[in-house]
């Protein structure tokens, strides 16, 4: 590998394409010209993992070295080694903070950089040793069963969007001629489930209204694209019969065409060889190659297969099913993102090319870990409990298979545990109190095997008895769907032996650690169970964030989280895992009970909404914009997630019932008035019509803002706002 650079060295001064002078469209062209029909074939097709699926490989002619393409930095760089772990999406998510999400992925890109620069200085490539990202992933959560709703910002469109292009803009950097790390949004697209229950993901077809497509499932990709990315991911499914990374509508009509993408698209591994083997929708690899092209497929992710699907481009271009120039075409968008991550200028001019592995885990990103974690946390239930006195507590108790079950606590796709940094809820406890009874009760998450005397022992006689439960990657995650929504196995039976040991009068506290939602309604309403939190995947600095949540110690240790996801009571009321339809589903058009609403998260301060101003009239076409005065009457500083939605009193079309269309995580001292300045952008305010695309329509938008959806049960206890507006006149917006 060390030759490769050297000879690279050697061959650099006289190609064009290395004149940094020139516009970057002639420096790719000059490239793309120089490659032959056989080179470019290697280029696209050694998009994957496996030292067959990848890197692609050098052309020392050209003095071109090899690059790896499959790098994971959905929060942290992934699965690669050395790096600081931060929370899962999931969590991210419920932390309903832009700033927050920006900042993780710029620590992330810094590190993910960092190490590539040291893999090209020992000459090293191959998994994980890039700079391009399969993250962030920004499908929706349109089932509470499937397993991949950890990855995801949650339920809703918007919010999803709003953080995917925080995200891409954190990741890649504010550098005008270079990017740090180029982000990768997936999976593109109608991507939200099944698994493996009740079908494979691999051969499923998404039957979706048009309405539904361009109203849920697009518009977080679209805000990923205006935002910069460089890369989409298409996704295993059908829509509509089509496979995604065959589906010119998806990949040209509307990323390129509507929205004016100039990126590469990238497959999810296998997704192009399942176009013959799965779908059957095409039964050979020159005509999938073909279809893949003319899509507009850049670059395969095979299953580390020695001849992928597209080698057979050559092929393709000898039988006049494509033509070289389209060949030349779908390889420059490959090249475009390596000039661009400065990979053919020299190193100097680039200033991310000195960031070296002092970065990693570094104090800054220590501590960034430790407030996303606390950001994350979702208080669900509280009765006068927190924050703890720790003298008030002689004898504790913790139990559970999630006390001391480091690894579970990270999630899919997480960082390399490293135990220097790490704390679990069994550590973070054991910082307060110097005796503390611990009892697993289970051997995993699955609890078939439940040791109650373990439990009962650990908790008799304890004044204060902390119970951890939940799934982790084991139990929901890639590939494994949850078949409802009951605690797994053993666990209700655990938690209900541990409050009766306790029923001397112990104080229960329930930590929570999953993405998609749980049957806990017997804790929900028992008296016995005091304190509920949802804690999700936190990664390594679970215990220490822990620690300080419950103890309100420092900054950012009130709980202000927000349930990105809506918990139904009944799993019986949710549509089938297969049923694409949005009616039933999310907050936005389901009417079934809930357990918890989406948006809501306790605080141990007490916040109130007054002097709301705004204009009662717009023209169609523009914003609303408003302010409201939030008042801190608590005795705590701390966040508050401010909400607005709205609802269209006499829509021409299906709408969402509700629809989040603002938010922001402000910091609100005790005892002080802060005023919120929000918009409703005229795009929130459009409808979907088949016929003209994106329309604001004349009447009347009613719309809330406070801590919490409207009229909902249960709510956070703080007030909500209401206003109306007029919108005056017809606005077209156009398709995307």
């Amino acid at each position: 590998m060390l030759f490769l650079l050297f000879l690279a060295s050697l061959v650099a001064g006289d190609f064009p394409f290395r004149n940094t002078s020139l516009p970057w469209a002639d420096r790719v062209n000059d490239l793309v010209g120089r490659l032959t029909l056989d080179e470019i074939k290697l280029q696209i097709s050694r998009g994957g993992s496996g030292p067959k699926a990848g890197p692609a490989p050098a052309v020392p002619r050209l003095g071109i070295t090899p690059y790896s393409w499959n790098t994971e930095c959905l929060r942290g760089d992934a699965g690669a080694g050395h790096a600081t772990a931060f929370p899962q999406a999931i969590g991210l998510g419920a932390s309903f903070s832009t700033d927050l999400i920006f900042r993780v992925a710029q620590a992330t890109g810094v590190e993910v950089r960092a190490k590539f620069n040291d893999y090209m200085r020992k000459g090293q490539y191959g998994d994980h040793k890039g700079i391009s990202c399969f993250s962030p992933v920004i499908n929706i959560v349109r089932d509470p069963r499937w397993g991949r709703n950890q990855e995801t910002y949650g339920e809703d469109p918007f919010l999803t969007g709003v953080f995917a292009a925080n995200f891409v803009k954190g990741l890649q950097g504010s550098d005008p001629r270079y990017i740090r790390a180029n982000a990768g949004c997936k999976h593109f697209n109608v991507h939200g489930g099944p698994e493996n229950i009740p079908v494979s993901r691999f051969s499923f077809d998404a039957k979706v209204s048009e309405r539904d497509w361009r109203t849920t499932f697009l518009p977080a990709f679209r805000s990923c694209v205006k935002a910069g990315t460089y890369n989409v991911m298409c996704s295993f499914n059908k829509i509509n019969g089509v496979p995604a990374c065959v589906n010119k509508k998806l990949l040209t009509d509307i990323l390129r065409n509507e929205w004016g993408f100039k990126g590469y698209v990238i497959s999810d591994q296998a997704a192009i060889e399942n176009i013959i083997s799965e779908h059957h929708y095409i039964n050979n690899s020159v005509d999938t190659v073909t279809a893949c092209v003319k899509a507009g497929l850049n670059l395969e992710l095979s299953t580390n297969l020695h001849q992928p699907v597209y080698f057979s481009v050559v092929d393709a271009v000898k039988q006049g099913k494509l033509t070289e120039d389209e060949v030349r075409a779908n390889v420059k968008t490959l090249f475009n993102v390596r000039m661009r991550l400065g990979e053919f200028d020299p190193p100097e001019m680039n200033p991310y090319s000195k960031l070296n592995l002092s970065v990693l885990q570094s104090e800054a990103h220590r501590n960034l870990s430790v407030e996303a974690t606390l950001k994350s946390f979702v208080l669900l239930k509280n009765d006068n409990v927190l924050p703890l006195k720790a003298s008030n507590y002689k004898n504790v108790a913790i139990v559970g298979p999630m006390a001391n079950n480091t690894i579970q606590l990270f999630g899919n796709y997480a960082p390399d545990m490293n135990p220097n940094y790490t704390t679990n809820p069994l550590q973070g406890i054991t910082t307060l109190w110097s005796a503390v009874r611990y009892g697993a009760g289970c051997t995993d998450n699955k609890c078939t095997q439940y040791n109650s005397e373990e439990v009962l022992t650990a908790a008799k006689g304890a004044g204060l008895i902390f119970v951890c439960l939940g799934t982790g990657q084991e139990l929901e995650s890639e590939g494994n769907d949850k078949a409802n929504l009951d605690l797994p196995g053993q666990q209700l039976q655990l938690l209900k032996d541990a409050v009766t040991a306790g029923q001397g009068g112990a104080k229960v506290i329930l930590l929570l650690f999953n993405a998609g939602p749980l049957n806990i309604t017997w804790a929900v309403e028992s008296p016995n169970v005091q304190v509920i939190m949802e804690l999700f995947f936190p990664s390594q600095a679970t215990g220490e964030a822990l620690r300080r949540v419950l103890l309100a110690d420092g900054p950012n240790s009130v709980p202000a989280g927000r349930l990105p996801i809506t918990w139904p009571k009944y799993i019986n009321t949710v549509p089938d895992m297969t049923d694409y339809s949005m009616a039933g589903r999310t907050y936005r058009y389901a009417k079934y009970q809930v357990l918890f609403p989406f948006g809501y998260g306790l605080s141990y301060t007490k916040f109130v909404y007054d002097s709301m101003r705004y204009l009662n009239q717009v023209k169609a076409g523009d914003d609303i914009t408003g302010s409201v005065t939030l008042s801190n009457r608590g005795s705590f500083d701390a966040d508050e997630v401010i909400q607005v939605y709205i609802s269209w009193s006499n829509p021409t079309v299906t709408v969402p019932h509700l629809q989040l269309v603002a938010f922001n995580r402000v910091f609100a001292p005790r005892g002080v008035q802060t005023q919120w300045n929000f918009t409703i952008s005229a795009e929130s305010l459009a409808v979907w019509t088949d016929q003209k695309g994106w329309v604001v329509e004349p009447g009347v938008v009613v719309f809330w803002v406070g801590g919490q959806q409207p009229n909902i049960k249960p709510d956070v206890g703080s007030n909500v706002l209401s206003g109306k507006v007029e919108i005056l006149g017809q606005k077209r917006l156009g398709r995307y």
